[in-house]
């Protein structure tokens, strides 16, 4: 289970499912709000950006900078794309790459997390949100899977 700390009292995920802390499911028309998380993947971009901007410059920060804010600000834009996928199976790919963006992305701030280079409490804070968009995105990934093998399984009868 991760507590992904939207709104009042936090989301978190149980058994690939989307819940508020207090047990209700946060879901209108049966979807997530699509534009929540979108607001919530656009901050953790212009987040990474300052934290990049304020790096000191050298060869290290350079090339890990570049690495973390192309796979950071990638979680964004993609899931954009997800929302406004084609097909269900659409949706399901596009939502795999935003899991393996931002695990790519949780990788490179660990770097610096190990190597302490940036500010520590930001550095800290885009760890922390990186990981629980990494948990909230599997979980989407995992219950849209599940709803289509359900769909294919039922079809078949």
């Amino acid at each position: 289970m991760a507590n992904c700390g939207l709104g009042n009292g936090g989301w978190r995920i149980a058994n690939g499912e989307w819940r508020m802390a207090d047990g209700e499911l946060p879901i209108r028309g049966g979807t997530l709000d699509r534009k929540d998380l979108e607001k919530r993947t656009k901050n953790f971009s212009l987040r990474l950006i300052g934290f990049v901007a304020n790096l000191p410059k050298n060869k290290v920060t350079d090339v890990l900078s570049y690495q973390v804010l192309k796979s950071g600000t990638s979680i964004g834009a993609n899931y954009r794309e997800a929302n406004r996928a084609e097909s269900h199976d659409d949706f399901i790919h596009k939502i795999a790459i935003v899991e393996k963006e931002a695990s790519e992305s949780q990788y490179w701030l660990e770097l610096f997390k190990d190597a302490n280079i940036g500010n520590q409490s930001e550095r800290d804070w885009l760890l922390q949100e990186c990981s629980e968009l990494l948990a909230v995105f599997t979980a989407m990934g995992k219950t849209a899977k599940a709803r289509r093998a359900a769909k294919r399984a039922a079809s078949r009868f």
